[in-house]
């Protein structure tokens, strides 16, 4: 009845609902379907019409292209190419490359509806959602550009038309703002539109002056206003324009790229000016459907309608409820696209602000009364709000739910107690009327639980108090002080020996990309951590070169070995480091003779030890280019360790790879190493490097010039190792392991070139032992005949230990006892391992049909123990409490539910006494 009301109304031809609903319809469905409806209805004050947020992006996006311009599909809203932003935060970000004039287009005018991130770094809105009408972190910017085409007074007139005439907004609703000194814009809103002189406004630099960074293209902007009445104020009689109140709500940024600003701060007028202007989808929705917040549009109604139907909770009615539904809607449009890219939750830069996001969302739905992983299950919702638009965010649907759920379930996992413990602290500042949670008190939950501050910060927030930082900082910093002053007082006095080495001998030149063997002449020798003249035969000390061709550990690559000769002596490099930047030190055992400082030498690194090193660190550079083919660009590099014998690799990835991919990612590199792919090593400017499209790691810290290593057109990265000079030199590629290392950290271990052919030829040996064990060419199927006939034979011994109870169950039924009008049977019947003892309590109960069932066995003089209850008396008895009222009597250990549990003591004598007194168990004690 409800499902053919329902599908009755919203087939009826309502001129600005144009949605088909599926038949039938579930509950969901029906209330979202209600929910668009009744928004898109609603009585709008501020237009003459009403629109669809689809609507709204059609018209925009088809106003502008009749003007000549180019629809852009919207950018990521991970910056492919500009290491500067978090995210994208604004429609220009993916034209600022034509704007300073790096790139061309084939088009001078551009529209776009563009994906927006704000949360993290100085454009953030984060601890702001939910507890106002307009803050979001995802959002969508509708703009519309000029390249040195049009200029202000197109601009002004393209807008005023579009909101005026196409929007049909009321004219003496609207208010404008320009530039203080902008006179010109001033000019072509009074002379080019209908807009009331009287509300044009001129405000300062603060407001109305827009620049891309410190330097570069800048100039003024105006804005566009809607007056939404005084119901919407602050309710001041001083209420004006530029009040903070929403009754004066920003539509539309227009900005005029005039001027270029230069380091002075000196302004010079741009040869092509240019335009860049900024309308956020969500507001102009709320104004075209007649709300005051933006979370009650069509944007949102779905994904809302959504929450309260899976919480079993009301919206508008509660504050506190409120502000948690729309976090919630929120942080699950951003979590879900930004998961939809690629991004995973980590610990650091993007990865962290998404880590956020979920951790926020997750809170305010546990505070709703979500006790299970809440978020995975509205992802479908903002599929149906915005999947025909973003059609990216329908095909990673799964990933996405995956992903959201790990999170989650780590979240509440890692926080539970943490935040228990900051509830009390919480109460604690409340009772005492603070306002501020003490700094200490904070520290010592993240030190403890690892309860991160910005968690810390966010629950604060909706309580309306502030978290003393600098107490927690002080905090931080006193227990760092304490964990590095023993660590810096072993390693001063050798840094001083290095310093003092290098300021008396200069650094250490590296000859080791070119050659591996080079004359040299001994500038120090360190022995015992002290500075000497020399070393003699049999001991060991350090030795440091003017110049070197063995390569010193760092970038994740070990040390080279080999040895350091004269006619006077012989020496064993065991290794080679770098312990301050700049002097390779090469930690020596001398064989013969006496080394001298000032000695001439040649240094001759082990050629084959370092050809396999340079096998590995090549292949490593295939692994990960193939993991991100794999996988997906959202891999990254956590670490990595590039022996001669195997590498390991450590990447950012949230789940176990499934052997297909394995055997995928071995394919690739294993065909790359085929094609014998030339290696190319390239010295330039880091600038250079990053345009050129090199991968570089968020950890590392570069230099002015950096090298990048490219294997043909398949792989770039930053790297100041040594590699192969083609890529067929590796020969062969095996991955041995997978695993997980930490949260979100995947590793993986894998062998190159002659180490793979040991490999097999090992497993090979190993299979024809295995066969003549067997006796069989096919040992597979034996080892699975062997496997099921063991199994048989283990129930059978299950069966035959338990099928000559019955003697046993029947006596203890006999000599049960009664505690409370309630049959208890204790029953001991010694050699049983717990899963045989609970096959015996079963059988009993299956006779005894309501009761409490103790079955005990005694094994080398140790007790194992099960406890049941049956179902129509757990209202009186509990099975794990009883388990720790025996455990507690004899000295063991037990627990379990409310029907099972099971324990253990090492006291079996103790334990058979208490079996013959059963009724002991269920006294007060």
């Amino acid at each position: 009845m409800f499902s053919k009301k329902l599908n009755s109304t919203l087939n009826i031809q309502n001129s600005t609902l144009k949605t088909n609903y599926p038949q039938p319809l579930n509950a969901i469905n029906a209330i979202n379907a209600i929910n668009a409806i009744n928004a898109i209805n609603a009585k709008n004050v501020f237009s003459e019409v009403v629109m669809e947020s689809k609507e709204i992006r059609r018209q925009f996006l088809q106003y502008f292209k009749e003007k000549g311009h180019e629809v852009v599909k919207s950018s990521p809203l991970l910056p492919q190419d500009d290491p500067t932003l978090l995210f994208t935060n604004a429609g220009m970000v993916q034209f600022k490359g034509v704007f300073l004039g790096l790139e061309t287009r084939p088009y001078t005018r551009a529209t776009s509806c563009q994906k927006c991130m704000r949360a993290g770094g100085k454009h953030s809105d984060l601890e702001n959602v939910g507890h106002t009408a307009r803050h979001h972190t995802f959002f969508e910017m509708l703009g519309n550009f000029s390249f040195g085409d049009y200029f202000k007074k197109e601009a002004i007139t393209f807008a005023w038309e579009l909101l005026t005439e196409w929007f049909r907004l009321p004219k003496e609703k609207l208010w404008v703002s320009v530039f203080e000194e902008d006179d010109e814009a001033e000019s072509l809103w009074k002379t080019l539109t209908d807009v009331n002189p009287s509300q044009i406004v001129r405000l300062g630099a603060k407001d109305n002056f827009w620049q891309m960074g410190d330097t570069g293209p800048c100039g003024p902007c105006s804005e566009i206003i809607i007056d939404q009445g005084a119901e919407a104020g602050c309710g001041r009689a001083d209420c004006n324009i530029e009040c903070d109140c929403d009754r004066y709500l920003e539509l539309w940024n227009l900005v005029f790229m005039q001027y270029n600003r230069d380091e002075q701060g000196n302004l010079t007028p741009l040869p092509k000016p240019s335009i860049d202007t900024g309308m956020g989808l969500e507001r102009i929705a709320a104004v075209l459907q007649g709300k005051l917040n933006n979370f009650d549009t069509d944007l949102f109604s779905p994904i809302i309608s959504s929450i309260t139907t899976l919480q079993g909770v009301s919206y508008r009615e509660d504050p506190k409820t409120d502000a948690s539904v729309r976090v919630i809607a929120d942080h699950i449009r951003a979590s879900v696209f930004l998961l939809s890219e690629g991004l995973v939750p980590s610990n650091e830069g993007r990865g962290y602000v998404l880590r956020r996001i979920i951790r926020r969302a997750s809170r305010h739905a546990r505070l709703l009364g979500s006790e299970e992983p809440f978020l995975h299950r509205i992802v479908d919702a903002v599929i149906e709000a915005m999947g025909d638009v973003y059609p990216e965010i329908i095909d990673e649907r799964e990933r996405v739910k995956k992903l959201l759920k790990i999170e989650e379930e780590r979240f509440i996992r890692t926080v539970e107690k943490g935040l228990q413990l900051f509830d009390d602290i919480l109460k604690e500042v409340r009772s005492k009327n603070l306002d501020t949670i003490p700094g200490e008190e904070v520290f010592r939950l993240y030190d403890t639980f690892g309860f991160p501050l910005d968690l810390a910060k966010d629950i604060a927030n909706d309580e309306g108090l502030k978290i003393d930082e600098e107490g927690f900082r002080k905090a931080l910093e006193q227990q760092r002080i304490r964990a590095r002053a023993s660590r810096e007082t072993e390693d001063q006095q050798e840094n001083l020996i290095y310093s003092k080495i290098m300021e008396q001998a200069g650094q250490t030149l590296f000859v080791g990309y070119e050659t591996l063997k080079k004359e040299a002449t001994i500038k120090a020798i360190v022995k015992d951590g002290e500075l000497s003249d020399t070393l003699k035969e049999g001991q060991e000390g350090e030795v440091i070169l003017d110049r070197t061709p063995f390569y010193a550990e760092s970038g994740g690559q070990v040390g080279d070995r080999g040895v350091i000769h004269s006619e006077a002596f012989h020496m064993e490099v065991l290794d080679t480091v770098k312990p301050i930047q700049g002097i390779h030190v090469h930690r020596v055992r001398v064989l013969r003779g006496e080394v001298r400082v000032n000695d001439r030498v040649t240094a001759s690194v082990d050629k084959e030890r370092r050809k396999a090193t340079m096998r590995n660190h090549t292949a490593t550079h295939l692994l990960h280019r193939a993991l991100r083919m794999v996988l997906g660009e959202h891999v990254k590099q956590a670490g990595s360790l590039v022996e001669p014998e195997r590498l390991r690799f450590d990447f950012t990835h949230y789940d176990s790879l499934r052997p297909e991919e394995i055997k995928e990612i071995e394919d690739i590199v294993n065909q790359k190493i085929m094609e014998d792919l030339p290696v190319r090593t390239d010295v330039m400017s880091i600038e250079d490097a990053i345009n050129a499209g090199a991968m570089a790691l968020f950890d590392e810290k570069y230099g002015d010039t950096v090298r990048v290593v490219s294997a043909g057109d398949f792989s770039k990265e930053l790297c100041g190792g040594t590699h192969c000079n083609s890529t067929g030199e590796i020969g062969s590629f095996l991955i041995l392991t997978e695993g997980s290392v930490a949260s979100g950290i995947r590793r993986i271990e894998a062998i190159t070139g002659e180490a793979v052919l040991g490999y097999i030829r090992k497993r090979e040996d190993e299979f024809n032992r295995l066969k003549e064990l067997l006796k069989t060419d096919s040992p597979l199927k034996r080892v699975e005949k062997l496997l099921k006939d063991l199994k048989t034979l283990e129930k059978e011994v299950e069966r035959l230990k338990t099928s000559g109870a019955s003697d046993v169950i029947g006596d203890a039924l006999r000599n049960a006892v009664e505690v409370d009008g309630t049959k208890v049977v204790a029953v001991l019947s010694d050699g049983l391992n717990h899963k045989e003892l609970r096959l015996l309590a079963d059988r009993i109960k299956d006779r005894l049909q309501s009761g409490v069932i103790v079955a005990g066995a005694i094994n080398d003089g140790e007790a194992s123990v099960v406890c049941m209850v049956t179902k129509d008396l757990t209202d009186r008895f509990n099975a794990g409490q009883i388990m720790k009222r025996i455990a507690q009597l004899t000295n063991g250990k037990g627990g379990g539910r409310d029907v099972l549990a099971q324990g253990g003591t090492k006291d079996g004598n103790r334990f058979k006494e208490l079996m013959k007194n059963i009724k002991e168990v269920f006294r007060e004690g």
